[in-house]
């Protein structure tokens, strides 16, 4: 079956102390291939632990995750990380950088330099292809770390607060940056951010997560992001419905903040 399937994932971190850690329990979420999912929720509710089990960089507890049909064990080419850093080369070129791995794959260079002009032509570098990475500024090296993962053609791209270091006006353009990759490649993609207004904006389907332990608490599916691919975001951000989500899902994440700071007061 295509697609991306979290059956049931839990996962429990043993801590030296003998202290018993339940970061995620039972989480079940199905993506068809192509499909965009924002999750949000408040610090400890197990988004990057989820992400990296997508990955494949942790093992859960119990559960499993599927894609098109093959449990996952591991990391894989067919699944895609960018990170909030772009964990780049930074000695190297951009062009170096994105075609590290079609030429880890021994593909012919001609092939290889036709799909590294391709992305970056997409992504807007193409004029700096033959510059270090260190002398890009922030957003920009957010896009070689964007054209590099696409290099590899993975089925799903993984993205951990992928925005989240840049300024305010680079962000939107990064966030319409990703609508199009999106929409172009017909990637399935999985974004982990903090902000309720990038979550609406790049989430056709956008999952709330309670903590402690981490779990589904609602799910969304809004027209947002479509709308996002052809429109100025801030215009999308004027859209019927939008404020009304924005103030509903803040409200939601602020009770499950002030529960847990409860929670701690109480501890203390």
């Amino acid at each position: 079956m295509a697609g991306l399937s979290i059956q049931n994932v839990s996962m429990r971190f043993d801590l030296p102390n003998g202290v018993s850690v339940q970061a995620l329990k039972n989480v079940s979420l199905d993506l068809k291939g192509g499909e965009l999912m924002s999750v949000l929720g408040p610090s400890g509710c197990g988004k990057t632990t989820l992400l990296n089990i997508l990955a494949g960089f942790l093992a859960p507890t119990d559960g499993k995750v599927v894609l098109n049909g093959h449990e996952v064990h591991g990391p894989g080419a067919e699944r895609g990380m960018v990170f909030q850093q772009g964990a780049l080369f930074e000695w190297m070129s951009v062009r170096k950088n994105v075609d590290f791995g079609p030429r880890m794959k021994g593909m012919a260079k001609a092939e290889r330099d036709q799909i590294t002009d391709h992305l970056l032509e997409t992504v807007g570098l193409h004029d700096f292809k033959e510059k270090a990475v260190y002398e890009l500024s922030g957003g920009m090296q957010q896009r070689v770390a964007l054209a590099r993962c696409l290099a590899n053609d993975p089925d799903v791209i993984l993205m951990d607060e992928p925005l989240g270091a840049l300024d305010a006006l680079t962000r939107e353009k990064m966030q319409g940056l990703v609508l199009k990759l999106w929409k172009e490649t017909g990637k399935t993609v999985v974004l982990i951010t903090h902000s309720v207004e990038e979550a609406l904006l790049l989430g056709e389907r956008l999952v709330v997560m309670a903590p402690r332990p981490g779990r589904v608490f609602k799910e969304y599916r809004l027209p947002f992001a479509e709308r996002g691919v052809n429109a100025d975001l801030r215009d999308v951000k004027k859209s019927e419905g939008f404020a009304e989500t924005r103030e509903e899902i803040l409200s939601m994440i602020w009770g499950m903040e002030e529960e847990i700071m409860g929670r701690t007061e109480g501890a203390a």
